[in-house]
């Protein structure tokens, strides 16, 4: 349970959990490191350990991270920073990308896969009980159910207090419902990815569900800092290389959000990746916002989207803007 911070921020509680987030959470993605499916390139663990340590003395309560960042690394660099910190946030992580002896990727939501998941994370943080548990992705999608019901039987069995569900659609959502309640959804959303506004956070919100939304900032996409040149010289096993978003025409369409960001952020004294995380949490339905950080330079540039709040004019300015770029 998240005790022992240094600074007070707001929190919000978690759908029917008895845990109150702080606006946004440190995102434990990339500290996963290189040479994996979906890595963000090579990356030193003294600075990521450092970066989560600034953003718990700062006063955020809760990480999120999962098995499958760096296959199992960025959940050991969590416990390193744990164990050298005074404070004992929320610890979230996730289940259903796993990883074979040649480090390929392969899903499963059996429930024998699920238990030796769990033990594994467990093992690697360095903890006994995780706060939340994840199925990452509804994939195999035919598996969702045993996978659920599994997750139901080790929170019975308390080895993990809520159970959460991430890139699930309202379909999905209302499969497994049935079975045990949803206490959380993680799906991504930003003001370049904006799917979810239409359908699955209102239904959410209907049902009582927390949403914690990864990505507010697009992979960094909205910092600000982000450029055509700094793209050509991401490392070659940064997987933004290989995505639509970051390369024409939609680079181009994103810079220029960017560019509306600025002048809201600077009439604030904020960055535009503040103005980024806080256009998501202006959607009733978003409990809190997953901010990823490599450094601790970058979580003390972001923290100030944990008290942030845009107008409701500023909001839709934005909102606008989006639109009309997208179409």
């Amino acid at each position: 349970m998240a005790t022992s911070t240094t600074a007070q921020l707001a929190t919000r509680q978690l759908g029917n959990s008895d845990m109150q987030l702080t606006r946004i959470g440190f995102g434990a993605w990339a500290i996963g490191g290189g040479d994996w499916q979906f890595s963000w390139g090579h990356q030193e663990d003294a600075d990521s350990v450092a970066a989560i340590e600034r953003a718990l003395d700062l006063g955020i309560n809760w990480i999120d991270t999962a098995a499958i960042y760096g296959l199992g690394h960025s959940e050991e660099v969590v416990a390193r920073a744990l164990k050298q910190s005074p404070h004992k946030p929320y610890v979230f992580t996730k289940c259903s990308m796993r990883w074979d002896a040649d480090r390929k990727i392969y899903r499963s939501l059996k429930a024998a896969s699920v238990r030796e998941e769990l033990e594994a994370s467990l093992r690697r943080l360095g903890v006994d009980v995780i706060d939340l548990y994840q199925i990452h992705w509804p994939d195999p999608e035919a598996e969702i159910e045993e996978g659920w019901e599994t997750m139901a039987k080790l929170q019975e069995e308390g080895k993990v207090r809520y159970i959460g569900v991430s890139n699930f659609n309202v379909a999905q959502m209302e499969r497994v419902s049935k079975i045990a309640p949803i206490t959380s959804l993680q799906p991504p959303y930003s003001i370049i990815h904006r799917d979810v506004e239409a359908e699955i956070l209102p239904w959410s919100r209907k049902h009582r569900i927390g949403v914690i939304n990864y990505s507010p900032m697009a992979s960094g996409l909205l910092t600000g800092k982000m450029t055509e040149d700094r793209i050509r010289k991401l490392p070659a096993d940064d997987w933004r290389r290989r995505s639509p978003q970051f390369n024409s025409p939609q680079l181009e369409k994103n810079l220029a959000l960017v560019e509306q960001l600025r002048p809201i952020g600077e009439k604030h004294g904020v960055e535009p990746g503040v103005v980024a995380v806080a256009y998501t949490l202006h959607h009733p339905a978003v409990t809190a916002s997953i901010v990823g950080a490599r450094r601790p330079d970058q979580i003390e540039g972001t923290i100030a989207a944990a008290s942030f709040v845009l107008s409701d004019s500023e909001y839709q300015q934005l909102r606008n803007f989006a639109e009309t770029t997208a179409a």
